[in-house]
Formats: structure tokens, sequence, C-alpha cells
């Protein structure tokens, strides 16, 4: 499982809600929560090859600027990054 915690300026304007909600629910997997009163999303997926650049991707198509609060070094950057191999 993998939880990204994302700060996004002007969530909580109504069209961007939701559009963000026809975007993320089209993802299989993909349990989401909305902190409208910080611009907070926080996003949980069972798919461990979900990416940042994916997130980051859906935020740019609704004019927000995606920021990845805490840790995100073991999630992909992208779909051909490196990926740690385990012992």
């Amino acid at each position: 499982m993998v939880e990204i915690e994302v700060y996004a300026r002007g969530l909580r304007a109504p069209d961007r809600l939701l559009g963000l909600d026809l975007e993320l629910g089209a993802i299989p997997g993909l349990r989401y929560k909305v902190d409208a009163l910080h611009d907070i999303i926080f996003l949980e997926s069972d798919d461990p090859a979900i990416s940042l650049e994916e997130i980051g991707s859906i935020f740019r198509k609704l004019d927000l600027e995606a920021r990845f609060v805490g840790q995100t070094h073991s999630i992909a950057q992208s779909q051909t990054a490196t990926q740690v191999i385990g012992p």
C-alpha cells in the first residue's frame, strides 16, 4: 500500500474539488480524503506502481500545483524509475 499526502493551494474551490473527484475516482484501488480547510489531500493506493508523476499530472490538469508532503523516496518518480531490490 502506498500513502501520499499532497498540499495544493486552491484545492478547496468547488470546481477543482469536483474535477479532482472525477480524475481520482477513475483510478482503480485509489482512495482519498480531502482536508479542504488546509488544501491537503490524503491518497492511499493498493497499486505500488502509482507514481508521483501520475498524481502530479492530475493536479496540473486542474491548474493546481501539487506539493508532496513527507517522505516520497519509496514511491516511484516515474514508471521507468529504478526500484529497490530486496534481500
